[in-house]
């Protein structure tokens, strides 16, 4: 056995020993065979098996530009020479400032103000305390503790308690419900699933009719209304109508409960603009962003904020205004730096442009697989792809959750040269921005090889 092979062997075992993966049913994981990453370069992985992979998970949907990216890679280097991380409590360093300003440049206008965290879900955890925080300091105490957010059905914002106390996949969050702060829901507009029995011939976006009702019966009490732009992608690439986001916009404004939009997913390019929100216009009070932020390189978020918001935080040191909330690595330099090199790489807006032409060419040679019998629905916008797998077209069934279809589809990609990893029976693709057409091209003719021979043709 040679020297690779021995620790390759290490690897999978004290991977099988003591390693807890996320969102994984570990009795099951130790009966297949892992995929073990040994490199990357480019759009593509490499297992110690030798397999190049094409990544159309990008890294779980935050590398933008593929793996080993020269521009990123040198940025943290050169970062490397004068110091990995420091505190931002009383200090601040040139690449904190300067991602700070270059993200108000470029996010909707009035967003001038950026609290950085680590992952998307602190990003949205520091919104929503920002949130009752605001309305603590604006309408006082007794009117902050009657406090409630308003989220939607079918939402993802991360797994803290905050963030999942605001999210809707029951599969996710149910269990934690006694933990979590009382949140309202209302219907999203999963349109293939209508919860309002509508069909996209007589839809009015009743689901944001559905949400002006809730604001009105909580009678002032919803200090803010989050939600994922244009698509809700961790609910299985869920893209909303047009006009939607302009509505709840809108309901927000008329019952004054503050807007907060977690792009953590859509953000940096993914919808064909650098954030979903630019596409109808809408400014949020507070906006979300990671994964992409840093091409997916280093865990770094934010959450930008109005003067209106941030300008309530400001007083005297003993009136104890300011923001109760940090984390250690808030600001870190080496993420700072990926990130400032990343937002170098989308200033010219060529990557950006070319996401809508991509996504047709990757709509096009998916087209075919519209008409297989177990293929429900295929919906896109942008690089953010989800072909939902049903046991039946006519009623829409779905295969019983322990048959795994969706992961033995994506199982069988890896021998034909591709990484997915699905959500439950829907297939997601989610490749990097930069992949060329004939990359997009294979990327659906495998998947539609693969369902085809699951199912048969």
């Amino acid at each position: 056995m040679s020297s690779a092979e021995k620790t390759s062997e290490f690897v999978r075992r004290w991977d099988a020993d003591h390693v807890w993966h996320p969102f994984t049913q570990m009795q099951e994981y130790l009966s297949a065979e892992p995929l073990v990453v040994v490199s990357a370069e480019g759009h593509y992985l490499v297992d110690d098996r030798g397999r190049r992979l094409f990544d159309g998970t990008s890294a779980l949907w935050c590398n933008l530009f593929g793996h080993r990216v020269p521009e990123i890679d040198a940025a943290v280097v050169e970062q490397l020479g004068r110091f990995a991380h420091t505190t931002l409590l009383g200090t601040t360093h040139p690449g904190v400032a300067t991602l700070a300003r270059r993200l108000v440049d470029v996010a909707p206008k009035g967003l001038n103000h950026v609290f950085f965290s680590d992952t998307g879900a602190t990003a949205v955890e520091s919104a929503l305390k920002m949130a009752f925080q605001y309305r603590l300091l604006t309408r006082g105490k007794a009117e902050a503790e009657k406090a409630v957010y308003l989220s939607f059905d079918n939402a993802y914002h991360g797994d803290t308690l905050g963030a999942a106390a605001v999210g809707g996949v029951e599969l996710f969050h149910d269990l934690f419900k006694p933990i979590l702060l009382p949140a309202l829901k209302t219907p999203s507009p999963y349109c293939y699933r209508c919860p309002v029995g509508k069909t996209p011939a007589d839809c009015s976006i009743d689901c944001a009719d559905a949400l002006d009702e809730a604001l009105a019966r909580a009678d002032g009490r919803v200090c803010a209304v989050i939600l994922e732009p244009g698509v809700q992608a961790a609910a299985g690439m869920l893209v909303l109508p047009e006009g939607f986001l302009t509505r709840v916009a809108d309901a927000c404004r008329q019952h004054d409960a503050l807007l907060i939009l977690d792009e953590v997913a859509t953000g940096f390019g993914r919808t064909g603009t650098l954030f979903a929100c630019q596409r109808e216009g809408v400014t949020p009070d507070l906006l979300c962003v990671a994964k992409g932020l840093t091409g997916g390189y280093l865990p770094v978020a934010a959450t930008l904020a109005t003067d209106r918001i941030y300008d309530e935080f400001l007083g005297r040191y003993d009136e104890y205004r300011h923001f109760f909330h940090g984390h250690t690595y808030t600001g870190n330099a080496l993420g700072c730096a990926a990130a400032l090199a990343t937002l170098g790489l989308l200033a010219d807006g060529e990557i950006v442009r070319s996401v809508e032409r991509k996504a047709r060419v990757l709509r096009d040679a998916l087209a075919p697989l519209a008409a297989h019998r177990h293929v429900g629905d295929i919906r896109q916008a942008g690089l953010m792809c989800g072909i939902e797998i049903v046991a039946d077209r006519a009623t829409k069934e779905m295969f019983p959750p322990g048959r795994r279809t969706g992961y033995h589809i994506c199982l069988s990609l890896r021998d034909r040269g591709v990484f997915l990893r699905p959500l439950g029976d829907i297939i997601v693709l989610m490749p990097p921005l930069s992949s060329t057409d004939d990359e997009l091209t294979s990327l659906a003719d495998a998947v539609r090889a693969a369902i085809e021979a699951y199912f048969g043709a």
